[in-house]
């Protein structure tokens, strides 16, 4: 194992992170692959060599496969590098990547993986063993976001011999499989040097996978071409990709509309543009998954320690017309942490239903009256757009709400400075790392954990009980019972309402479907293409 490295503070998790916020804007200080890239229309004429992709996430936060949660860097990730499994991006089913074959005995307590023959680094350099055991070493680390993901599970990764590796567990964990996607093998030679880490955050990207980084300039676009030397099971059909990180949605729809479109495709569209590209000719496809607004209430501060009012003020919603008026309909209201579409999904025993009468009394039995509540958001425009709804809801069960809507990185700033809020709206995807209900819900509890420091709850005896609750599961080998304990424990969070959604959406993704084919709507931010074609 290397030298213990410095502790992954909260700050700089939100630099690391794109998940809370399409806006999010922290600029990276250097460029990795030399001076700006042309961002213009290369891609709309005759060159069928290059694909045009418009992405509504910035491209400027860690590019470091263990530290970021960057929906941008995610979905480049997932075509520069790859894991010993991988998963399609769709389907979520695992596949061998850099490995040659998945474990047979998916309950064994130990997986062996022999590597790829003649897989090689976008520096031409062959894949090794030594490279998986650091890669491993890094995903280990409790510095890392990727840490919360294997660290419950995973004992130790050995060397068997030159091109074997063995992972050995605490407990059979069959979950374990689509799960190594996260653990993308990286080489040790350019990232284990000095300074290594700090250039992959910044933008420094060298895989195995079927596409190398030619050019990345923060703020604006990052750059692609087809990897020659690569010989693994998803070999890419387009040549080059040319990939701009537009925010501001309306200049994002600019870029695919009308007879000056520059791009091919473009994700995170507008639910309002929707019917505007259909009629253009454009295939616009949508995808429900766990994409959410939640609110997360600080418990630190009365009476927001009182269950009864975290509860009260999820009453107090009016989902449907928040689902009508601010979502064009595609959305849904949360049943559940997870949503309707997850595998383990169950309806909680506690729903919040709109019910303001409930969400009165709730506050009357807490004693509570002429509540002020004063709601800080991130400034995504489609959370924006709900933020009305929440204070008109509140506003008319007596509790005076004032909004905040305001940059993600300023906002979790604060946060990350101990400065005072009461309850905070954000967005949320977790299933940008996988579908199983383990995995999402550690994304948010647990102990010691990010967001549980946000709350201020993860000391109090009722996150305790919930922590062990989930240990259980996790442990379960039994997938019936494990599916009850997960049942179980995901009751307990609908019922304490302290990081909770209120409406699950779909997104959205078009594309001009005379110049692409192969294409399909992931239900998380970003795009695919390794399957695709240009025309």
């Amino acid at each position: 194992m290397s030298a213990p490295r410095p502790a992954f503070s909260r700050r700089d998790f939100l630099r690391y992170s794109g998940t809370l916020s399409a806006a999010a804007a922290i600029s990276t200080t250097i460029s990795a692959c030399g001076g700006p890239a042309s961002t213009g229309s290369a891609g709309s004429g005759g060159n069928k060599d290059l694909v045009t992709v418009v992405i509504g996430y910035g491209n400027d936060q860690s590019w470091d496969p263990s530290m970021t949660a960057s929906a941008f860097t995610m979905a480049a990730n997932n075509h520069i590098y790859e894991g010993l499994v991988d998963t399609d991006p769709i389907t979520r089913a695992p596949y061998a990547a850099l490995a040659t074959a998945l474990p047979a005995d998916t309950s064994a307590t130990s997986w062996k993986f022999a590597l790829r023959q003649g897989a090689t680094w976008h520096d031409g350099k062959p894949v090794t063993v030594e490279d998986v055991l650091f890669s491993f070493d890094r995903v280990m680390d409790p510095s890392t976001l990727a840490s919360s993901f294997f660290t419950s599970w995973l004992k130790e990764v050995r060397k068997v011999d030159d091109n074997t590796v063995e992972l050995v567990f605490k407990f059979p964990f069959p979950d374990a499989l689509p799960r190594l996607t996260i653990a993308k093998i990286m080489p040790k030679h350019v990232f284990g040097a000095p300074g290594g880490w700090d250039a992959a955050k910044n933008g420094k990207a060298v895989g195995s996978g079927p596409y190398k980084m030619t050019a990345h300039n923060p703020k604006s676009n990052t750059e692609f071409e087809a990897y020659s030397g690569y010989n693994g099971p998803r070999r890419p059909a387009i040549k080059k990709m040319n990939w701009l990180s537009i925010v501001d949605a309306s200049a994002r729809v600019a870029k695919i509309s009308g007879g000056s479109a520059e791009a091919q495709i473009a994700d995170n569209v507008p639910y309002a543009n929707i019917d505007q590209l259909r009629k253009q000719g454009l295939t616009v496809e949508g995808g429900k998954g766990m994409n959410h607004m939640f609110l997360m209430f600080n418990t630190a501060q009365k009476p927001f320690d009182d269950v009864r009012v975290r509860q009260a003020l999820f009453y107090a919603i009016d989902t449907k017309k928040m689902i009508d008026v601010a979502l064009k309909g595609h959305g849904t209201p949360a049943s559940s942490f997870l949503n309707q579409q997850n595998p383990a999904y169950a309806r909680a025993k506690t729903v919040y239903d709109y019910n303001p009468d409930k969400a009165k009394s709730l506050l009357a039995a807490a004693g509570v009256k002429n509540l002020s509540v004063t709601l800080m958001a991130v400034n995504v425009s489609w959370i924006s757009d709900c933020l009305p709804t929440i204070a008109n809801s509140w506003n008319a069960i007596g509790v005076k709400t004032s909004l905040q809507p305001q940059d993600t990185s300023a906002l979790f700033t604060k946060m990350d400075q101990s400065q005072s809020y009461q309850v905070v709206a954000a967005a949320s995807n977790p299933n940008q790392f996988g579908l199983d209900a383990d995995l999402i819900l550690r994304y948010n509890f647990t102990s010691g954990g990010t967001w549980m420091k946000y709350t201020k709850w993860d000391k109090s005896s009722d996150a305790k009980a919930l922590f062990a609750l989930m240990d259980k599961a996790t442990r379960e080998p039994d997938k019936q019972k494990k599916l009850a304990l997960t049942h179980q424990y995901i009751d307990v969070i609908a019922e304490q309402a302290v990081l909770y959604p209120v409406v699950h959406t779909e997104l959205m993704t078009a594309w001009d479907p005379k110049k692409l084919t192969g294409v399909r709507a992931q239900a998380y931010p970003g795009v695919t293409l390794l399957q695709a074609k240009r025309i």
